[in-house]
């Protein structure tokens, strides 16, 4: 068998040849691994009678999984843990005092303890006490698991949303969205499999959910929420010059020469992932329009919600999971709006306010429906903020009122899907600044949420430039004690 004898000579450059002259009989064995995973187009592609494979078919998990799906509420720009979800009465005693021991070394100089300005109390059976600000998701607060002893790497949003995101903050890495796809697929192959929502960009933009070097159909869809109809959401949804069966005979020709430049050229990942997003973007116009045109609803359901922007991307999610899209992320706003270096009293009223109907919403709609035990909801930042005041730099504006960036200690807190309900994990000291009671780390946040989905995180690997790399890379541990 000639590996090379359907080519024409002018197309066969020296470095294909020794290439090919090379691994000619490891293309046999690696035809038979790609059709394992998904990652060859139909070999009839140019049949206008057959179908294209498509990677984004359900597939199982390793194991028998707790979730099927997550929703994300991504709180963009680092929600400070101790106006929100960790209590620490203490900083009231040293108000206007310096932290015994110091303060940890962040982006800036920080000055006094600053004590939160809202009232905790405690919540529901499980007594946890939440802000006042969060006073409607407190009302779940039987259903929720809060993870108080958060850690990352360092105090920067780029870098520590791309850890949070992708499980590296510095090198280009598949998104955590993008791995869940790799490993499972869509419920609904006329939907992309992984959806980012935000109304703007977030810091790191599109690095949040790109796929890297993994095929391109898994990295996420980001969808601008700033706009509110269905048709401004998705641009260019629909053709209105072309029927669908007309589109078809269009996309199977294209296939034919895109057949015929492959097998020119050899493998081209790129090739093959432009091949399957023509497919999909064929497909989302038999759904996409529907998924996200809200006036479907009921108004009594859209009411529940409420009417801000933060509302609208959760009723949105909660549709679009209902539909078996598998991961759907909401980012709060443009940028990073919960970064509050000043006037945390009044930003943080601010943000809360637009998203925590939202939030309680979510959580009862999803409990109606019956939803909830099967999707994992997560709710955090990429880090959050000191418990001392940031001082302002000499000749720059600012208040003292606000707070600096903290890897060290911040909460997240996850709800449905298999973790325990009503439960505190882990704790931060008692100023709130240090995680120091059952410490998890972000790279144990993600293996956690693969287990729960039915992966062991050291075994969903992709094989890339000679090594097998994973969304944890060469640390995590699932953390069990927050498991149902």
């Amino acid at each position: 068998m000639n590996p090379f004898e359907h080519l024409p000579p002018r197309f066969l450059t020296r470095r294909q040849m020794l290439r090919q002259m090379g691994t000619g009989l490891g293309y046999l064995g690696l035809a038979g691994v790609l059709g394992d995973a998904r990652l060859l187009a139909s070999s009839e592609i140019g049949n206008p009678k057959s179908e294209i494979s498509n990677p984004l078919s359900a597939q199982p998990p390793q194991f028998p999984a707790r979730a099927k799906r997550i929703i994300h509420i991504y709180l963009n720009g680092g929600p400070s843990q101790v106006d929100t979800f960790d209590p620490k009465p203490a900083l009231a005693k040293y108000a206007g005092k310096l932290l015994p021991g110091g303060n940890l070394t962040t982006e800036r100089p920080l000055g006094a303890a600053l004590p939160s300005p809202f009232s905790f109390r405690p919540y529901g059976q499980s007594g946890i006490e939440v802000s006042e600000i969060f006073a409607k998701t407190a009302q779940h607060v039987d259903d929720l698991c809060f993870i108080r002893s958060m850690h990352a790497n360092t105090p920067n949003h780029e870098q520590s949303m791309r850890l949070m995101n992708c499980g590296d903050e510095r090198l280009s890495r598949p998104s955590y969205g993008a791995w869940v796809t790799y490993g499972m697929g869509s419920e609904n192959e006329n939907l992309p499999g992984y959806i980012a929502m935000c109304p703007g960009l977030p810091v790191a933009d599109v690095s949040n959910w790109r796929s890297a070097f993994l095929p391109g159909i898994y990295q996420g869809t980001h969808i601008n929420t700033k706009k509110t109809k269905p048709d401004e959401l998705i641009e260019n949804i629909t053709n209105g010059r072309l029927s669908l069966t007309a589109q078809r005979r269009q996309l199977d020709l294209l296939a034919e020469f895109n057949a015929e430049h492959q097998r020119a050229r050899g493998d081209d990942p790129q090739l093959e992932a432009r091949i399957q997003s023509f497919e999909l973007a064929y497909r989302m116009q038999l759904e996409a329009t529907d998924a996200f045109d809200l006036s479907k609803e009921p108004a009594h359901i859209r009411g529940l919600y409420g009417d801000t922007v933060q509302s609208r991307q959760l009723l949105i999610a909660r549709r679009l999971i209902e539909r078996g899209v598998r991961v759907v992320q909401c980012y709060h706003g443009d940028v990073q709006p919960w970064d509050s270096h000043d006037m945390i009293a009044d930003a943080h009223r601010n943000l809360a306010n637009q998203v925590d109907q939202g939030i309680a919403a979510l959580l009862t709609d999803l409990k109606q429906r019956g939803l909830f035990e099967d999707t994992l909801v997560i709710c955090g930042g990429e880090f959050g903020r000191t418990p001392a005041v940031e001082m302002p730099a000499p000749g720059t504006p600012g208040n003292g009122k606000g707070r600096d960036h903290n890897h060290y200690g911040f909460t997240v807190w996850l709800a449905g899907g298999g973790v325990k309900r009503g439960y505190v994990h882990g704790a931060t000291d008692e100023f709130g600044f240090k995680a120091v009671e059952k410490p998890v780390h972000v790279h144990d946040l993600h293996a956690t949420m693969l287990h729960l989905l039915g992966f062991d995180h050291e075994k969903l690997t992709y094989r890339h430039s000679g090594r097998d790399y994973r969304l944890t890379d060469v640390s995590g541990d699932v953390v069990w004690e927050i498991l149902a």
